[in-house]
């Protein structure tokens, strides 16, 4: 891996069987994310966004080719708890507290009660529930016990955040604070995070850089007024011919 890179694929192929024949889920991928990008991925159903992240976190096995997570296999990255993960739904324990759900995995890793008084105190505050520490996940609003899945992948304080369709459950007003939140948190923390969404928008709102899938494939990596105003080919025109250019390119510009 080069010096500023944290996750390196290099041809890889992930291969399902089904009753049908095999289908590929990944072919031949091969991208590099360096230390602090916020990669959105994009791409229709089933074109293995989802699949990329979960060989990521060792949830799926490669077929061929490789995949490392800061120079470690993603089997060692996981044992080593080398990233955060967020799923499209919270996954909280009923029976725990909020401050319960934060610290589990504070306790699988052997925290002192101390560290994880600490720990959970500090993500709690990052976002804004400080006050519901005593609260079961059944009361809190969807949106809440997001930032609660949210806190409980920050809490280890790894450097990658991988988010598996993280808002798409969520209302768009709420839906757009929990983007406003993240970002917010981006700014303070500066993670590596890779985002999983079908939501081109989203995309484009909050990754400094877009990588588009179809097919298995990476058909096309950029920032997102490289995305919106070069598209690569005419399908990318096609698929980003909705989004309101102006608007991404005023929001990037002024940011930068």
């Amino acid at each position: 891996m080069s010096r500023d890179s944290v996750i390196e694929a290099r041809s890889l192929n992930l291969t399902f069987a089904t009753n049908d024949g095999p289908v590929h889920a990944l072919s031949d991928v091969n991208l590099t994310i360096n230390k602090g990008d916020f990669v959105s991925f994009i791409g229709p159903s089933g074109c293995g966004k989802t699949t990329f992240l979960r060989a990521l976190a060792a949830l799926e096995k490669p077929t061929s080719g490789t995949i490392q997570v800061n120079g470690l296999t993603p089997d060692e990255a996981r044992q080593k708890r080398a990233y955060g993960y967020v799923f499209q739904h919270a996954g909280l324990y009923p029976w725990r507290t909020i401050a319960g759900n934060i610290k589990l995995p504070l306790e699988i890793m052997g925290y002192s009660k101390s560290q994880q008084l600490r720990r959970t105190d500090d993500v709690l505050r990052l976002v804004e529930l400080e006050d519901f520490a005593k609260k079961y996940p059944w009361q809190l609003s969807g949106g809440m016990q997001q930032r609660v899945g949210l806190a409980r992948a920050l809490a280890t304080d790894a450097d990658i955040l991988l988010m598996d369709e993280a808002f798409s459950a969520l209302d768009p007003l709420i839906r757009t604070d929990m983007q406003n939140i993240l970002l917010d948190l981006q700014q303070e923390l500066h993670k590596t995070i890779v985002f999983i969404t079908h939501d081109l928008e989203e995309a484009l709102r909050i990754g400094d850089q877009i990588a588009i899938l179809r097919d298995g494939e990476v058909i096309h990596e950029g920032t997102p007024q490289q995305i919106v105003l070069k598209p690569k080919d005419d399908y990318i025109a096609d698929f980003t011919k909705d989004i309101n250019r102006g608007r991404v390119i005023q929001l990037k510009t002024i940011m930068k």
